[in-house]
């Protein structure tokens, strides 16, 4: 069954899965403040420094607008990079590649050193083709250098083993904005984000943002219009096509760079990035072959776990109702007991309002009646402000006839839990919602509060 509106609506209160791994709007703005104020800085400095005009370029997914949530309690990414102009060729200018590098690591470290307590820091050593920058804010701008020789529009990357590579990350946006049709265009960049959390949710050694952006942007030219109806239906085609490309050669070659392949992937990753790609193909088939909503949401929950929104009739349960149980409806008893203070709730299929710093456990409580074979599976789905704001939207927990978890946002939060047949099917879903206060349980002898974030896993 297609799904359509799970994974992207115009309304953007919706629970979708493309709104729960993009930043929001707070998120978004913070980044645009910072990294405005390192590039002012940094070439500010740089051009004071060292004489030469000094300019910048926004790069990567940041710069695509293919940017996504962490997924495992990482950070935002942003690439900005700085260019020292001279000209000719930048062999032939007064700093070589490594002395490149050394400048703007020792930029961001004057700025990190003025800016506040907001700045966790730069790393050093810098990395081997750029040097990165760390915000509290849960992101980090990574600033690589290049020489631009401005008449010939020429860019080489300062490395600090490798030194100058040819490499052009103005030429390559151009390049994919003139791929697609103005129409399409939005379409393509919600498919690559899908397939990056996809891709960082289910592979130990994921492949590069710019290498899961061609080869999407080359393959969706290939499909047709009828094949990409959908966001549901198109990520079906582009895993099929994908893995049958890359089974065939695992090249991919930089559209504006003939000489340059952008797998660099090991040819055990390879295979595991293939392999990966025929199990989210056989996901997909599954899902849009499902006869109900549910059973649809279940399959996709496969591929992209807790950031895969509850089906639509979920969303109105605040009972803890059965999601169209098929063979088997899960019942669920709920405990939650606070770590610090007093007190005790219990309730069945629904919990709350309950404190922060509680330990909820959750029970399946008619386990005993659990067709042969079967198998449980856990899964936290948080929503709101609080949760959005730390990158905390959930996490898989687990297996088993029972999950414990914990209490730290604001709000309604889910606990869904999925019975699944031994041939993969889905026989019972329900939705537990967890309603939690903003305050936690009083202590009888209350000391200076140390506020946790809800557990990530």
């Amino acid at each position: 069954m297609r799904v359509p509106h799970l994974f992207f609506s115009t309304d953007v209160e919706q629970q979708t899965l493309h709104r729960r791994i993009t930043p929001t709007v707070q998120q978004r703005d913070q980044q645009q403040v910072r990294w405005r104020d390192v590039r002012d800085y940094v070439a500010g400095d740089l051009q004071e420094r060292t004489g030469l005009p000094v300019s910048s370029w926004l790069q990567g997914s940041y710069k695509f607008g293919t940017q996504i949530r962490p997924v495992k309690g990482g950070e935002f990414d942003i690439d900005l990079g700085i260019y020292l102009e001279w000209p000719g060729a930048a062999e032939t200018g007064p700093f070589a590649p490594a002395q490149v590098k050394s400048l703007i690591q020792a930029s961001l470290i004057r700025y990190a050193a003025e800016a506040g307590d907001d700045v966790l820091g730069v790393d050093d050593p810098p990395k081997e083709r750029c040097a990165r920058i760390r915000f509290s804010e849960s992101f980090h701008i990574d600033v690589p250098g290049y020489h631009l020789e401005r008449p010939q529009d020429h860019r080489d990357l300062a490395t600090e083993t490798h030194g100058w590579e040819e490499s052009d990350p103005k030429a390559l946006f151009l390049w994919f904005r003139d791929q697609f049709a103005e129409e399409d265009s939005n379409q393509i960049r919600r498919l690559i984000r899908y397939f990056k959390a996809w891709a960082l949710l289910n592979l130990g050694e994921p492949p590069s943002s710019i290498l899961l952006t061609v080869l999407i942007a080359e393959e969706y030219r290939e499909l047709s219009a009828a094949s990409c109806e959908t966001d549901d239906l198109a990520i079906q085609h582009l895993a099929h096509g994908i893995s049958e490309r890359f089974a065939c050669d695992t090249a991919v070659l930089n559209p504006v760079n003939q000489d340059e392949n952008l797998n660099r992937l090991s040819e055990e990753h390879c295979q595991s990035f293939i392999q990966g790609l025929h199990d989210l193909a056989a996901i997909a088939d599954a899902a849009l072959a499902a006869n109900s909503e549910s059973g649809a949401a279940v399959e996709w929950s496969r591929a992209f776990q807790h950031f895969f929104p509850a089906p639509r009739e979920a969303n109105s349960v605040e009972a803890g109702h059965a999601l169209v149980p098929v063979a088997f409806d899960p019942i669920v008893f709920v405990e939650a007991r606070p770590t610090t203070g007093n007190g005790y709730f219990s309730d069945t299929n629904r919990i709350g309002p309950i404190p922060k710093k509680c330990e909820i456990t959750f029970t399946l409580q008619n386990a005993a009646d659990l067709p042969a074979g079967a198998t449980v599976r856990w899964i936290v789905r948080n929503e709101g402000q609080e949760a959005e704001f730390t990158n905390d939207l959930g996490h898989g927990a687990g297996g088993g006839l029972q999950a414990t978890e914990q209490s730290a946002y604001r709000g309604t939060h889910y606990m869904d839990v999925a019975v699944i047949s031994a041939y993969g099917t889905m026989l019972g879903y329900r939705r537990i919602p967890v309603k939690i206060s903003g305050l936690p349980m009083p202590v009888r002898n209350p000391k200076r509060p140390g506020w946790t974030r809800f557990r990530v896993r």
